[in-house]
């Protein structure tokens, strides 16, 4: 019979060079099937692992072993050394995980972390990584939106002098998602420093100069056509950061993926909408 548990445990696991990276961990060594992958999730950036904390419960209810990871720079996990955040760093971090976590692993990424996930996947192999959910993600992603999620990035690295200020930013970002009515959930995500409060990632993680976005681009597509194993692809219809234009493009480049569109959501889709979403992500690891 398989046993479950009912909260996660906080756990570490050491990723290149020897960085500390905190992670939620559900179901480890409680009995869960042993015929079945894990299940590795990955959140964008700006995020933290608390993220997935609803729809890590709900697969671990179904009985699967699941990590959330906190990225370097974000959550409670180091600081890079050096502002080292470019994705080949965050992609090596995530295949000592899998060595750590020493079975085969679905993937499931959001943004940043699906772009990751693209890579870990193919460098891993199909062996090591089973599935792959993309959340809200492709190797040709919308400009426009991007832009806007750095803009929202970049207003709050001075800080906010309340709960309640940081929880209006939120919500002039996020038009479509209901206002809580309580700020106190932000406290996941944010940090009390001299009276005002902080993102709880790294500033560098934003000012230091990346790499070639085309060039980025290419080696996400090329990363991509290698993959054999059973990918999904899940938009919110409200997003503008992945386009219909760009989820065609991504299908054609992955014959055999699966899409899924969620109505009520946007380029945040698990927190949008997170009884769709789970429903989505529970079915098809189950398949």
């Amino acid at each position: 019979m398989t046993t479950v548990s009912s909260t996660p445990q906080t756990v570490e696991y050491s990723g290149v060079d020897g960085i500390t990276l905190v992670a939620d961990e559900w179901n480890r060594g409680s009995g869960t099937s042993a015929d079945r992958p894990s299940i590795l999730m990955l959140h964008g950036g700006g995020q933290n692992r608390f993220s997935w904390k609803n729809t890590g419960q709900v697969l671990a209810d179904e009985g699967f072993h699941v990590v959330a990871l906190d990225s370097r720079g974000h959550g409670d996990s180091d600081r890079a050394p050096d502002a080292d955040y470019d994705v080949e760093t965050l992609t090596e971090d995530v295949m000592h995980v899998l060595d750590a976590i020493g079975r085969p692993v679905m993937l499931i990424g959001a943004s940043m972390g699906g772009l990751t996930g693209i890579l870990v996947a193919d460098r891993a192999g199909p062996d090591k990584v089973t599935r792959l959910v993309l959340v809200d993600v492709v190797p040709r992603f919308e400009k426009n939106g991007s832009a806007r999620i750095r803009e929202f990035m970049f207003s709050g690295l001075h800080g906010f002098d309340s709960l309640e200020e940081a929880a209006d930013a939120v919500a002039a970002y996020l038009p479509h998602r209901t206002k809580p009515r309580s700020p106190e959930g932000l406290k996941k995500n944010l940090r009390l420093r001299d009276g005002r409060w902080y993102w709880h990632w790294d500033p560098a993680f934003m000012t230091k100069p990346g790499d070639d976005p085309q060039l980025r681009t290419e080696k996400f597509e090329q990363a991509a056509k290698h993959l054999t194993i059973p990918v999904l692809l899940i938009r919110g219809k409200l997003s503008d950061v992945v386009s219909p234009e760009g989820v065609r493009h991504f299908l054609d480049t992955v014959p055999g993926a699966e899409f899924v569109e969620l109505s009520d959501a946007g380029h945040t889709a698990a927190g949008d909408d997170n009884d769709a979403f789970s429903d989505v992500v529970v079915e098809f690891v189950n398949s």
